[in-house]
């Protein structure tokens, strides 16, 4: 059981450190079970997984309450701009609901420490990040159809190790959308859907025997709080990194992590 609390201190940690950044913690998440030696089962890491990304959302919710207090008056009563970004959170939400209320077994199975495919889609988000670096500046606003788009860049970023942030972001500037518009939409899109994810595993952690819930409830509580504190102070200070920094960087981290996860894979 100590075992299990530092690991899942350890991996809260690193959720709040990477999810701010386009380097795909969920990535980061498997690759550490991997070398932590997690013996949890797929859907008991897939558990953990949208707990610790539950804290970070909450995370998010405390740095952006303004923000989000702005979206809910503007569903009902706010100006037209107001409105329109609501309804662009509320669209970008439909793909990734569609592929987690269909797809969540096969979802599952992907948590199961394949460091293969981590590294693949490390790569493939380091290539998306060179793209978006090269795309021009401009001063455009989310659409309707733009808010479609970066929804099913998130349902695609489901698969550990291409970055949620680094494909919405990426997608967001390749459109066209300002750099900083993209991140303050990216970071905010997802909490929606977390908030309901963490809702239904909630369902299922009570479910679980007694004996089931001894041995995962305090770890999930762990990572938990150790997530949401690394995660509020690193929303805030790194939030102005990603939209200052060149992704070139990020790209190159995401390049090299997937290189060697691949051939740490191959060499095994």
């Amino acid at each position: 059981m100590n075992g299990e609390i530092w690991n899942a201190l350890i991996l809260g940690i690193i959720q709040g450190l990477t999810e701010f950044l386009p380097v795909s913690s969920s990535g980061h998440l498997e690759l550490a079970r991997n070398i932590l030696g997690s013996t949890w089962s797929p859907g008991s890491n897939m558990m953990f997984t949208v707990t610790v990304h539950g804290a970070t959302a909450l995370a998010t919710v405390v740095t952006f309450q303004k923000d989000i207090r702005q979206i809910l008056i503007g569903l009902f009563r706010g100006e037209t701009e107001d409105r329109r970004f609501a309804m662009s959170i509320l669209l970008s939400m439909i793909p990734a609901a569609i592929v987690g209320l269909y797809f969540e077994d096969v979802i599952e199975m992907l948590f199961d420490g394949n460091v293969l495919l981590v590294g693949v889609m490390l790569i493939i988000t380091g290539l998306l990040l060179f793209l978006a670096d090269r795309a021009k500046k401009t001063h455009k606003k989310v659409s309707k159809m733009d808010a479609l788009v970066i929804g099913i860049a998130q349902a695609i970023a489901i698969l550990p190790g291409i970055s949620r942030s680094g494909a919405t972001i990426s997608t967001s500037v390749l459109l066209g959308i300002d750099r900083e518009r993209a991140a303050r939409f990216s970071f905010l899109m997802v909490v929606p859907l977390i908030m309901g994810k963490m809702a239904m595993d909630s369902m299922d952690l009570f479910s679980m025997s007694e004996v089931d819930q001894s041995q995962h409830l305090i770890p999930l509580l762990v990572g938990f709080i150790a997530a949401f504190i690394t995660g509020l102070w690193a929303c805030k200070i790194m939030l102005n990194l990603v939209k200052r920094a060149k992704l070139s960087g990020f790209a190159i981290y995401c390049l090299a992590m997937g290189t060697l996860a691949a051939a740490w894979t191959v060499m095994a």
